[in-house]
């Protein structure tokens, strides 16, 4: 599949530290098919698809179409049956399990629809989950949960529990626990899914100034008005991806 890459995207791109416009990602002829019963199924069908430094994008298409395996695959969460994953130019494929998991947490950041945020512990303990892994320093590790809450807007929530919090203040610590690794890319499952529309148009209009700032976004939606922030909108239907144009 060919694609293009808006103008304001490649802009961005040439302003990131990496200072490459080699894709974040590239996918040549990637498949993804498993056995049900006596049936195979194959959500991704031979892909071919770049995805760029800078870009905010949606995937969309209909349940069940394959688009959360594509997030997976992007994630690093599942391996391809056929076809290569690059990502910053490393073939994801001859990494081991233990360095999937080690990339995985240090330059990728996960959002989903239902927050998965650990009941017992407040704000500030959720975040830190994501560095502990890190083995940094504790001051290193207070420093930047504080920074990551800042950046949603919940410094003075630190202290709070999920139950404690709204919907879109419970999508904030979320957010925030998955970019306190300053990963490159946020891999987003149904982000506003659970949402209603004035706290989506909070998460969404979050979203947006951290793409400004350089963080490489890629959605999975249902919602319109997620797929209307975009630069590039992606249709996941019977194994292919093709690009929405207005």
């Amino acid at each position: 599949m060919s694609t293009t890459t808006p103008p304001d995207a490649a802009q961005r791109r040439d302003t990131t530290p990496t200072g490459t416009d080699e894709p974040l990602y590239r996918l040549d002829c990637v498949t993804r098919s498993y056995r049900k019963g006596e049936t195979t199924i194959t959500p991704l069908s031979c892909v071919d698809l770049a995805l760029h430094r800078g870009e905010f994008v949606t995937i969309q298409g209909p349940t069940g179409g394959g688009k959360s395996t594509l997030l997976q695959l992007l994630g690093a969460l599942d391996r391809p049956s056929g076809g290569e994953i690059r990502f910053a130019g490393l073939a994801l494929s001859g990494l081991a399990d233990a360095k999937l998991t080690e990339l995985r947490a240090q330059r990728m950041g996960f959002v989903f629809q239902s927050f998965n945020l650990l009941p017992t512990l407040s704000a500030r303990e959720n975040v830190d989950t994501a560095l502990e892994p890190r083995g940094l320093p504790r001051e290193e590790r207070d420093r930047r949960v504080a920074e990551a809450l800042a950046r949603v807007g919940l410094a003075d929530r630190a202290d709070h529990r999920p139950q404690e919090l709204s919907g879109g203040q419970q999508q904030r610590v979320a957010i925030a626990r998955a970019i306190v690794g300053k990963p490159h890319v946020l891999l987003a499952d149904e982000p506003t899914g659970n949402l209603d529309e004035d706290m989506r148009d909070e998460i969404l209009s979050l979203l947006e100034e951290l793409n400004r700032e350089g963080l490489t976004i890629i959605a999975v939606t249902h919602d319109s008005a997620v797929a209307r922030r975009a630069h590039r909108r992606l249709r996941l239907a019977n194994g292919s991806v093709t690009e929405l144009r207005d």
